[in-house]
C-alpha cells in the first residue's frame, strides 16, 4: 500500500467508533487480569447474550495488546454471531463496534481489502441508521463505550458515567443503560449526606424499577443504603438479591462484602469461597476473602482476645498474606492490596519484605497516579506500630491528609495525627511541634480559628519556624 492510501485509510479508522480509538492505554490497566476477567464475565453472560456479545468484542481488543490479533479476530466472530442470534433482524447497530474492531484488527495484520470491507459496511449501517448528527453516537454505542469504560480501569468510571447519560438521553426506558448508569454513579459517588440527596440510591431505585430481577443492582443498593443508615431495607434487599441469584459470583462478593461489613465474618467467608469456585482467578474474590480474615483478627485484638491467642492471630494473619499475594498476584498495580501485603509482611516481622513492598507499592501509586494517599497511610501505619518511628509516622500521615482529606484515610490520618500530638502534650506542654501538628489538622480540615490558635501556641514555642510563620499568616488573612 503506498503512503498516501494508508494515511486515507488510517484517517477513515480514526474516525471510528471502537475500542482502538477509546484512548484504552495498556499503562492504565493489567491486561492479563483484564482478559481473566473478561472470560469469567462471558462464562456467566451465555445466558444473557447481550453481555456476552460485549464481553467478546472488547476481548478481541484485549488480545490484540496481548500480541495475539489472530485470536482477537476469532473473539469477534463469536460476538457477531451472538449478537446476530440474540438481537435478530435488529442487531446492525449492536455490529457497529464490532465490525470497527475487525476493520482495525484486519488494518494491523496487514489485510486491507478486508479493513476497507468492514469500514464499507459501517458506512451502509450509518446510511441506514442516521443520527441526529455526526457528533451524535447511537445509544448501543454510548452504550457499549459505558460498560468498555466501567470495566477497563478506574480512572475511567467518569467517562463511563457520560456515555451511560448520553445514552439514556435517546433511550430513557433501556435498562441496560439504566443498569450501567446506576454502577457508574455507585463507584464515584463518595459524598453522601442522606438517601434523599444519593443519586446513587435514585438511579439504583429507577434500574430495579425497570428490571427488578437484576439481583446484581439488588445487592448494590443493599449496600449503599446500609452506609446511609437504612439498614432494615439494606437488609431485605441483600437476602433477596441472594435468593434471586444465589449462585452468581459477582452477587456473592458483594453479598460478602455487606455481611463482612455487618458482622457477619464467617458466613461472608462461606459465600465468597462458593464464589471462588466458579471465578477461581478473580483478584478480587481474594482481596475481600483476606479483609474478611483481617477483620477476624482485628476482632480477636479489640474484644481483648488477643491475649493468649497469639497462635490463632499469627494464622489469620498468614490467612490474610496468603490472599493478598495471590490477589497481588492475579492483579499487577492493586494498590490496595498491596499496601495491605506490605503492612501485613510488617505483622509477621518480615520488616525487610515490608519496606521493599512499601517501595514498590510508592512506585506503581506515583506511575499510575492513583491511591498514593493510601500507600502514605499504611506505610505511617508501619512506621508508627512495627518500625516504631514516629517521626516517620507523623510525615506519612501528613502526606496521607495533604492529599487526600475527605477520604477515609485522610480522615484516618487526621485522627491519628491528633492523638500523637495529645499523647505528645501529656508529656510536655511545651512542645512547640505537637501544637504544630494540632494546626496542621485543623487547617487540613477547614477549622481556620482552631488551627491559628495551635499555630500561635506552637510559635511560642518554636518561633522561627518557617512552616508555622507561614501556616499563621495565611491563616490570619484569611480571617480578616
Amino acid at each position: 500500500m503506498n503512503p498516501s492510501h494508508d494515511r486515507a485509510l488510517k484517517t477513515k479508522l480514526l474516525k471510528l467508533e471502537c475500542h482502538f480509538t477509546w484512548t484504552l492505554t495498556k499503562e492504565n490497566v493489567d491486561v492479563w487480569d483484564l482478559q481473566t476477567r473478561l472470560e469469567d464475565q462471558i462464562e456467566l453472560d451465555l445466558g444473557k447474550k447481550a453481555g456476552a456479545v460485549r464481553s467478546l468484542c472488547f476481548l478481541a481488543y484485549v488480545r490484540y495488546l496481548q500480541g495475539f490479533p489472530d485470536d482477537g479476530i476469532a473473539n469477534l466472530l463469536k460476538s457477531e454471531e451472538l449478537a446476530r442470534e440474540h438481537y435478530g433482524d435488529d442487531c446492525e447497530r449492536f455490529l457497529i463496534v464490532i465490525y470497527g474492531n475487525y476493520a482495525w484488527l484486519h488494518y494491523h495484520r496487514g489485510d486491507y481489502p478486508q479493513c476497507e470491507s468492514y469500514l464499507g459496511k459501517l458506512a451502509g449501517i450509518k446510511q441506514k441508521f442516521p443520527t441526529e448528527s455526526p457528533t451524535v453516537l447511537h445509544p448501543e454505542v454510548y452504550g457499549e463505550k459505558g460498560w468498555t469504560f466501567l470495566k477497563f480501569a478506574r480512572n475511567y468510571y467518569d467517562r463511563a458515567k457520560e456515555c451511560f447519560k448520553k445514552a439514556l438521553e435517546l433511550e430513557p426506558e433501556n435498562s441496560e443503560w439504566n443498569a450501567g448508569y446506576a454502577i457508574a454513579l455507585y463507584r464515584t459517588e463518595y459524598e453522601m449526606s442522606g438517601v434523599e440527596n444519593s443519586e446513587t440510591v435514585k438511579q439504583l431505585r429507577r434500574a430495579i424499577e425497570i428490571n427488578p430481577g437484576d439481583a446484581v443492582l439488588l445487592v448494590l443498593l443493599g449496600l449503599r443504603l446500609k452506609v446511609l443508615k437504612q439498614v432494615s431495607e439494606s437488609e431485605r434487599l441483600v437476602e433477596d438479591a441472594l435468593e434471586l441469584d444465589p449462585n452468581n459470583p459477582h452477587v456473592i462478593r458483594y453479598v460478602g462484602k455487606y455481611l463482612r461489613n455487618s458482622g457477619s465474618v464467617d458466613r461472608s467467608i462461606a459465600l465468597l469461597k462458593r464464589a471462588m469456585e466458579r471465578t477461581e482467578n478473580s483478584a478480587f474474590l481474594h482481596h475481600q476473602l483476606a479483609l474478611c480474615y483481617k477483620k477476624k483478627k482485628t476482632d480477636l485484638y479489640h474484644t481483648g482476645g488477643g491475649k493468649g491467642k497469639g497462635r490463632e492471630i499469627r494464622q489469620l494473619i498468614r490467612q490474610v498474606i496468603y490472599h493478598l499475594e495471590l490477589a497481588t498476584t492475579l492483579k499487577s498495580g492493586f494498590i490496595f492490596a498491596m499496601a495491605d501485603l506490605a503492612l501485613h509482611y510488617g505483622e509477621n516481622n518480615d520488616i525487610a519484605r515490608a519496606e521493599e513492598m512499601f517501595q514498590t507499592t510508592f512506585e506503581t501509586a506515583k506511575a499510575k497516579h492513583e491511591h498514593l494517599h493510601v500507600v502514605h497511610h499504611y506505610y505511617a501505619q508501619f512506621q508508627q506500630h512495627r518500625n516504631k518511628c514516629e517521626a516517620l509516622a507523623i510525615k506519612h500521615y501528613r502526606e496521607c491528609l495533604t492529599l487526600a482529606p475527605e477520604t477515609l484515610e485522610g480522615k484516618q490520618s487526621a485522627y491519628h495525627l491528633k492523638k500523637l500530638a495529645e499523647k505528645r502534650l501529656a508529656r510536655d506542654r511545651r512542645d512547640g511541634e505537637a501544637f504544630g501538628i494540632l494546626g496542621f489538622v485543623h487547617k487540613a480540615k477547614g477549622e481556620k480559628r482552631q488551627a491559628l490558635q495551635c499555630y500561635e501556641k506552637a510559635l511560642e514555642f518554636d518561633m522561627s519556624n518557617d512552616e508555622y510563620l507561614s501556616a499563621h499568616c495565611e491563616l490570619s488573612l484569611s480571617l480578616q
